[in-house]
């Protein structure tokens, strides 16, 4: 239950946040950020992990802000125990290093709702920056739909609580230890089928549950774009590559598009697929100006994709806010793509770009995270068939 009230004489909602961190100058600065805006009251504060978990139980806050690094017990830890326990809309504190990047993604795949980097302190640009930003993410934070994961030990807790992650994951293992299986179904650059996926918030969690699903040997290759930032989308890609069955790598400029893997367009490239002339296709990274504030947009890669009428086109929109790759996915529709999927409201964090595409009915199936590899590989087998 959430402690939103409105404020005494106006109509103002007022969201109650609790700030971690293991630095009495980081909540500071984090606290006196977030306060600038009214509708945020600062309910309390905590020095590391146990104490998050404490505070959370007893303040019900409506949004915490989580640093990852701290003693006792770490950031990750504690969002583990809080959404198994008392989901609640977290939002990550993370550096801008490779391992601060990895462990961001480890985050948002156990159910944080979005991070930031974190502030230096230092520079009142960069404060002003973060301050914006911070607020911005906790606006669609306290709106973000939660539910109840279940406990993980060796696995995440998406696997766990889905037999259908269980049961590729234990697919993989085995083609894992049968070089010979794996071996009869290479990877090729001659297919007829395409996939496209796009998302935002929410996005590295449902791509964990889409992308593991996608059986080895899958006849198309997987195009995404996830709205993230540099250094980050690259992070992503390693982690969907350790628990898939097929590859997935942070796409290449000039890279020639293969079947059985998934390229992630990277942070503050626009990405977009170009027919070459031998038959197969080519990934292009442009700089051009971002679409709705996005680079990469999802719009641009699903707009990439109308010329290339002779391939089977197969586009997703998941979870994120706002409304790209709505438009996009429209025209691919009316130009005659084989499967338009928008991600059902009941498993999205924010449902804003999904929400859009069945608004403006361009998606011919809406459904829930668990069912949309599973629709994918069926459309693609049964047009192979």
């Amino acid at each position: 239950m959430s402690n939103k009230h409105i404020e005494e004489g106006s109509n103002l909602a007022i969201y109650n946040i609790l700030v971690v961190d293991d630095s009495v100058f980081m909540r500071k600065i984090v606290s006196d950020l977030i306060s600038e805006n009214p509708q945020f009251k600062i309910i309390g504060t905590a020095k590391n992990g146990q104490e998050a978990i404490e505070q959370v139980k007893l303040l019900r806050p409506d949004a915490v802000t989580m640093d990852i690094e701290m003693p006792v017990m770490n950031g990750l830890d504690a969002l583990k125990h809080i959404m198994e326990e008392q989901p609640t809309p977290v939002i990550m504190l993370s550096s801008l290093t490779q391992e601060g990047a990895s462990e961001t993604i480890r985050a948002l795949e156990l159910g944080a709702v979005d991070f930031i980097r974190k502030p230096s302190g230092s520079i009142s640009l960069d404060l002003y920056k973060v301050k914006l930003l911070l607020q911005e993410k906790l606006q669609m934070a306290v709106r973000s739909k939660m539910s109840v994961t279940q406990p993980s030990n060796a696995q995440s807790s998406v696997v766990k609580a889905n037999p259908l992650s269980l049961r590729s994951k234990m697919l993989k293992d085995n083609l894992k230890q049968s070089d010979s299986v794996a071996q009869t179904i290479p990877s090729t650059t001659h297919f007829t089928h395409l996939v496209a996926i796009g998302t935002s918030t929410g996005g590295p969690r449902a791509l964990h549950q889409v992308i593991s699903n996608i059986p080895a040997g899958f006849p198309a290759p997987i195009l995404i774009v996830q709205h993230m930032p540099p250094n980050f989308t690259k992070s992503l890609a390693q982690r969907l590559n350790d628990i898939s069955q097929i590859r997935v790598v942070e796409a290449a400029d000039g890279e020639v598009l293969q079947t059985a893997t998934a390229y992630v367009a990277p942070g503050g490239w626009h990405m977009v697929v170009q027919k070459d002339g031998n038959r197969t296709y080519k990934i292009r990274l442009t700089k051009d100006e971002p679409v709705s504030g996005h680079r990469p947009s999802v719009d641009v890669m699903f707009e990439s994709l109308l010329s290339l009428s002779e391939l089977k086109r197969h586009v997703v929109l998941m979870t994120g806010m706002g409304s790209d790759g709505a438009k996009g996915m429209l025209a691919l529709k009316q130009s005659g793509a084989i499967t338009t999927i928008a991600e059902a409201e009941e498993t999205c964090v924010v449902y804003g770009m999904p929400r859009a595409a069945v608004e403006n009915q361009a998606a011919m199936h809406v459904l829930p995270q668990q069912e949309i590899a599973v629709r994918l590989s069926r459309c693609v087998q049964n047009e192979l068939n």
